[in-house]
């Protein structure tokens, strides 16, 4: 399979963003992309660095003016698209989402983001609501895409539960970035966990993974911290947690990787995980915490 990812510094303009998006997917496409990934919340600037009412504008509903655009372009250039949105559900209800279209142009299928973070900078729960369909691939026609956001990667649950469901690779539109008052040494250990992790969840599901970030420098609209300064970064990893490709940090990328599918299933013939899980005594799993 041939994957696009793009890696964008986003601006307050946000048709010049989205316009950017779409030059990017029309030069992947003509690379022979199969299956293009965009990073979390791509149309806009990261707006959870403050809580503010009037943020609420910006989100739609799906279908709505994104999918209908995105859909037109996956059409046209016949590609699968990974979205993330700004879902309008209801008044009042709104949620962090991914949408899944298809090559024809159709919604293929979305995922709302469960894991919602409520830290310095990352103040999501007061915009999102967490997600409510739980962890199912999307099936398309270049195969089953589990898809979740961001804060989810952090989660070997949810890795778990979309690779037991038949997810051929795990998607992470991301949003990430250091906080300027931190030190070098542990901005370095917040990457690198953050890198290791998701390689993690290859290597323990025996599949890819596609983890695309934001990159720039982004202003706190507040003026009470520094920003922040989104650390790029975007990989694929293949089924060994073995390195496809890796951005630098503070530039756009448009990229074109390949994976082998054949090899993720000769991966997980010689490291048969799945076949060794000890389903009968994981019930406790699902506590909170065990007393």
């Amino acid at each position: 399979m041939k994957i696009g990812i793009i890696q964008q510094a986003n601006k307050p303009d946000r048709e010049d963003n989205v316009k950017r998006l779409q030059q990017k997917i029309r030069h992947l496409a003509a690379d022979g992309a199969e299956l293009i990934v965009l990073q979390e919340l791509h149309n806009g600037l990261y707006f959870c660095q403050t809580e503010d009412t009037g943020v609420f504008e910006q989100a739609e509903p799906i279908p709505g003016l994104s999918t209908d655009s995105f859909g037109r372009l996956a059409k046209d250039s016949g590609v699968v698209i990974v979205l993330s949105l700004f879902e309008k559900r209801a008044p009042g209800l709104y949620h962090n989402t991914a949408v899944v279209i298809e090559k024809d142009g159709t919604i293929a299928g979305r995922y709302r983001k469960m894991h919602i973070p409520d830290d310095p900078a990352y103040y999501e729960k007061f915009y999102f609501t967490p997600g409510d369909l739980g962890f199912h691939p999307v099936e398309t026609s270049v195969g089953k895409l589990g898809v979740l956001v961001c804060w989810d990667q952090w989660y070997p649950e949810a890795a778990r539960l979309m690779a037991l469901a038949g997810a051929e690779v795990l998607i992470y539109p991301t949003a990430i970035g250091w906080e300027s008052s931190d030190s070098d040494e542990e901005k370095m250990r917040q990457q690198d966990a953050w890198v290791t992790l998701q390689r993690a969840h290859a290597v323990a599901n025996g599949i890819p993974v596609i983890s695309v970030n934001r990159t720039g420098h982004e202003p706190d609209p507040s003026g009470q911290t520094n920003g922040i300064q989104f650390w790029g970064s975007s990989f694929v990893c293949g089924p060994q947690g073995e390195f496809l490709y890796r951005a630098p940090a503070n530039v756009e990328v448009v990229q074109l990787v390949e994976i082998d599918r054949k090899r993720t299933e000769n991966v997980r013939r010689w490291w048969p995980f799945f076949r060794d899980r000890r389903i009968d005594t994981y019930g406790e799993l699902t506590k909170r915490w065990i007393d």
